[in-house]
């Protein structure tokens, strides 16, 4: 991994609170205020980022918007969408794959030095956890190895199982 231990973290707790330029909602298509983390975000956010999601108006499975931050620590906010697991009959792989793609191509042009992803489709999308966090790592560290922006990515876990899950998928990466 050289480089790349540099470059992604792990970091247990609340990604509202994270230090980074931006945070990844793990966001429904039509960008509306959800449960989970979704919730959380637009919660912390204020109802200013359901006005800026609302003039977006949707955003398809395996894509990412960006919005201002507003209350957040973050500057901005980058909303990725990512697929109901249906069995892995339905391109599930490549749609989560996409999503954190998009968002950290969203960071690159943007300019963004850090960014902070949650376990995205794991809540109640359903994914299984083990298998999204690898794709979620695997995917990034693909990226960080041709892009040098982000500098820096963390994923933010909520609770121990997200974090063990996320240690394991950095030690299968190498």
């Amino acid at each position: 991994m050289n480089d790349l231990a540099s470059r992604m973290s792990i970091a247990e707790g609340d990604i509202t609170k994270l230090d980074v330029e931006a945070i990844v909602n793990a966001a429904n298509s039509r960008l509306l205020p959800g449960s989970g983390v979704c919730g959380a975000i637009h919660r912390a956010a204020g109802p200013q980022l359901a006005e800026a999601c609302e003039k977006l108006y949707r955003c398809p499975t395996g894509e990412a918007r960006l919005t201002p931050g507003f209350k957040l620590k973050a500057k901005y906010v980058i909303h990725a969408v990512g697929p109901v697991w249906n069995g892995g009959k339905e391109n599930e792989d490549m749609l989560l794959a996409s999503a954190y793609r998009a968002s950290l191509e969203l960071a690159r042009d943007n300019a963004v030095a850090s960014i902070a992803f949650p376990a995205i489709s794991t809540g109640t999308y359903g994914f299984p956890l083990a298998r999204a966090t690898a794709i979620a790592v695997k995917t990034a560290a693909d990226f960080l190895r041709g892009n040098e922006t982000p500098t820096r990515v963390v994923f933010a876990c909520f609770g121990a199982e997200v974090t063990e899950a996320y240690q394991k998928a950095f030690t299968d990466l190498g």
